[in-house]
Parts: C-alpha cells; structure tokens; sequence
C-alpha cells in the first residue's frame, strides 16, 4: 500500500501554495496526497485578491470522508483561517492516530494576512499541541510567541517558546536571516542543525508549505522525524534553485526539479 498523507489547507489558485503545493510534493516524494480544502482564495505571482473561508462543517466531512474509508499515515495542516477552524481541526486530529505536521501559517508569501488574530489563541492552546512537527518561519514565530529572531542564535530561544505550547518537535525556520538558509530542529532535548546554500532567486513561493508536506511525506514512509525533516530540507533547496518565473510577480518553486534534473 502506498502510504497515504493528507492535507488540510487553502487553495492556491496560482498553484504554486496550498493545497496545490502540497499535493505536487506528496507525487514528488511517492506518497497518495488527498486533501481536506479549507478556504478557496484567488491568489497569483502577485498576491491574494481574495480568500473566502469554507465552513467548518464542509472541512469536517471531508476530514472523515477520508480518514474513515481511506485512512493515513501523516497529516499537514496548513491555512486555518479562523479560531473556529482551528478548533475544528485539532478535534479531529485528536481522534486521528497519525503523525502531524503543523505549518502555523500566518501571512502569505506577498505580506497578505491568512489568520485572525482572534485565531492565535486556538493556534497556540488546540493546535500546535497536536503537532509532531510544527514548522513556523520567524514571523510566525513573532505572531505566536512574540520572539523576535534577528540572529542565528536568538533560534534557541524561539524555539523553547514554540516547544512550551505542546508540540513534539519544533523547526525553526530561519530563511528570514541573512547568510545561509538554516533551520533549527529540536523536541527541547536533541539539537539538529539544517543549513543549505542560499540560491539568488526570488521565486521562492510556496516554500513553506512544501517543506511541511515533503516532512509529512517522510513520516509517513516511517522515517523517524530528524530524518523527514533532513530529506524534507533537500528537496526544498533543490525545489527553491529551480524556482521559476510565472506571472509578474514571485514565482514558485518547482517541485518537480528532481524529474527534470
């Protein structure tokens, strides 16, 4: 049986984020990608002109549609838009016995808000305690914790806040920082260190919500987590060199550079 991972997060009409970023990874990285939709938005290479959130009843069907018929190795969540959907999500994960990977998104790559502030709450106390994994970037981390991060040291101390609200393991996120791209992975205990070049391309769109999933992808193989996340980091370097241009604005990454290498 292939091993099945499932995605509950926004669309990206621009295909280059969201659900549609997330199920690109999963078929890169040989997993079944199914997915729960979360909100529908009108987004390109430009930003997001629109975002209309879907009720939580329509994201619980889909959530036990499958889950109860198909099952899964691994979930990822992603855009959550409200307090409401939050809450909804982590009640269902807390009946799923399957690994988590919480992507706490907040703002969209072209700055647009994609979570309430009356949702952080929910965010902080329902769903990153359901986390195996929960990857925020440093604004995230600012919106979450209120750590500002402005040095490669000052990760420690993100991610011990991020650790104090439930989660199993953190990763830190550090693209945000000058010099090398560097993430900080630890449970509080283990440290692992993840760098990677940094490529002078611009069309980067979408990182965040493929590196979650291709960590997703690597738990539900059975990777133990500082493996995923390592083979998670890899495919993501290697997505972001291949960026390409699409529309007038920031393009996405390729997820499928490794076929076209």
């Amino acid at each position: 049986m292939i091993p099945r991972v499932l995605t509950v997060a926004g669309s990206d009409s621009g295909g280059g984020a969201g659900i549609q970023a997330d199920l690109k990874t999963m078929l890169a990285l040989g997993v079944h990608g199914m997915s729960v939709v979360t909100a529908v938005t009108a987004q390109n290479s430009l930003g997001v002109q629109g975002a209309w959130e879907l009720p939580a009843e329509a994201v619980r069907a889909q959530y036990r549609s499958v889950v109860d018929d198909i099952g899964v190795q691994a979930v990822k969540t992603g855009m959550l838009a409200s307090a409401e959907l939050v809450e909804t999500v982590a009640g269902l994960l807390a009946t799923t016995d399957a690994p988590v990977v919480v992507d706490p998104v907040g703002v969209s790559k072209h700055g647009d808000a994609l979570l309430a502030a009356s949702a952080l709450d929910a965010v902080r106390h329902r769903l990153l305690p359901a986390a195996t994994v929960a990857t925020p970037n440093l604004d995230e981390v600012l919106q979450i914790t209120g750590v500002r991060v402005e040095t490669e040291a000052g990760m420690r101390e993100a991610a011990v806040a991020v650790l104090a609200y439930g989660p199993t393991w953190a990763l830190i996120k550090g693209g945000h920082l000058a010099g090398d791209a560097v993430d900080l992975l630890t449970d509080g205990s283990e440290e692992h260190w993840l760098r990677a070049p940094r490529y002078d391309n611009r069309h980067t769109h979408g990182t965040g919500c493929t590196l979650a999933s291709a960590i997703a992808s690597g738990l539900a193989k059975g990777a133990a987590v500082p493996e995923a996340v390592a083979a998670a980091k890899e495919y993501v370097t290697g997505a972001i060199r291949g960026g390409f241009a699409l529309g007038g604005g920031i393009g996405p990454v390729d997820h499928g550079w490794r076929v076209r290498s």
